[in-house]
């Protein structure tokens, strides 16, 4: 049973920082693409960022703007997302998935977790 697990967020001010950690169980981990995706109140769900199978590959949504950071470890089984100058408009609750192979679709998704930036 594949389970992906969602830790980290919380409430901060504008301008802080959070680390989001995604730990992953029941799948062979090291094969898989993760990504990160949020969904505001009344808005759809949206990419955020996505990291291949070693951490070589990244790609982040523009909001991004050089503010988040993706990362993994493999050997924890663990996906990271590191949020850095936040804004009130990156109030979401935040989702990791994953899939397997570059074509296909985000097949596992976590239960999310609340990041809300205050201003």
């Amino acid at each position: 049973q594949v389970q992906l697990v969602e830790s980290g967020g919380g409430l901060v001010q504008a301008g802080g920082s959070l680390r989001l950690s995604c730990a992953a169980s029941g799948l062979p981990f090291s094969s898989y693409e993760m990504g990160w995706f949020r969904q505001a109140p009344g808005k759809e769900r949206e990419f955020v960022a996505t990291i291949n199978w070693n951490g070589g590959t990244t790609s982040y949504a523009e909001f991004v703007e050089g503010r988040f950071t993706i990362s993994r470890d493999n050997t924890k089984y663990t996906v990271y997302l590191q949020m850095n100058s936040l804004k009130p408009e990156d109030t979401a609750v935040y989702y990791c998935a994953a899939k397997l192979g570059f074509m296909a679709q985000f097949r596992y998704w976590g239960q999310g977790t609340q990041v809300t930036v205050s201003s």
